[in-house]
């Protein structure tokens, strides 16, 4: 006679991740955009760098003063396809489990549904916190060691470097996640990818700081706003109407955290 705790055997965490694992690479979608956008963002990095080290020459004084190697490398287009390939990996992460049935077949494995979304959020963290820091690391060493040829490359250890390399890594988990986040509340690929460009990319991009201050306190909260204007720089200007360092850090760490919560709360709370 089989007992209930035969029949019902409880998973390990181990062996959910483990299963994500294998579903995350399974998808076509995901071989694709990592390797599209790997290509793509260090095609953009040696073309940036290659065309400063060409006009270098004839920048005026205050151009070369406000020359950030930094920048070149890793620029604001760089971090829009960052931006938006990683929501949308991380939102056909969970829609394509909902298009093709499979989240029933999860679930009904494994009725504690939080424990799934933990398990896909933690490989899908994982994976893509390796993605950005090679992107990170490897647009900063293509750009700088084009830009050694002009004397005019950084180190790791220069002042301010480190922390970009970090908000630059960061961009692709960040987004990730909080694709996966809305890929569990919208249930639908157009609609959801759709979402993710708007969240993570136009809405900020459309803002540009005001007199008001109530609206730059709000779009500070927006990942993309934060490092636009605070993360990707290595001296920060002083402006009321800018996001602080530490405010810009706090909203990186609660776009993905918040995203895990609805995420949780949306497959819990809503039939299959």
């Amino acid at each position: 006679m089989i007992t209930p705790a035969a029949a019902d055997p409880r998973v390990r965490f181990g062996d959910l991740l483990a299963a994500e694992w294998i579903k995350l690479w399974s998808l076509r979608s995901t071989r694709w955009v990592l390797g599209a956008g790997l290509l793509l963002v260090m095609a953009i990095a040696v073309q940036k760098s290659t065309e400063a080290y060409q006009e270098w020459p004839v920048y005026r004084p205050l151009e070369r003063a406000h020359f950030d190697p930094m920048t070149t490398a890793f620029s604001g287009l760089t971090a829009i396809i960052v931006m938006i390939g990683s929501g949308v990996l991380g939102a056909l992460v969970i829609v394509g489990e909902y298009s093709t049935g499979l989240i029933r077949t999860t679930m009904t494995a494994v009725p504690s549904r939080h424990r799934v979304i933990a398990a896909k959020a933690a490989v899908l963290a994982t994976v893509m916190l390796v993605v950005g820091a090679a992107l990170s690391l490897g647009t900063f060493a293509v750009g700088q060691m084009i830009l050694s040829g002009r004397g005019i490359a950084l180190t790791p250890g220069d002042p301010g470097v480190a922390h970009v390399l970090v908000a630059n890594g960061s961009l692709a988990p960040v987004s990730a996640l909080t694709g996966m986040g809305l890929g569990a509340l919208l249930r639908h690929s157009a609609g959801t990818v759709a979402a993710v460009c708007a969240v993570l990319v136009i809405a900020p991009m459309a803002f540009r700081p005001t007199v008001h201050q109530w609206a730059n306190d709000l779009y500070a909260w927006f990942p993309f706003y934060d490092w636009l204007h605070c993360l990707s720089l290595r001296h920060p200007r002083a402006a009321s109407a800018l996001p602080t360092f530490t405010g810009s850090w706090i909203a990186f760490a609660l776009w993905p955290l918040i995203a895990f919560g609805l995420a949780v709360v949306a497959v819990r709370r809503r039939d299959l």
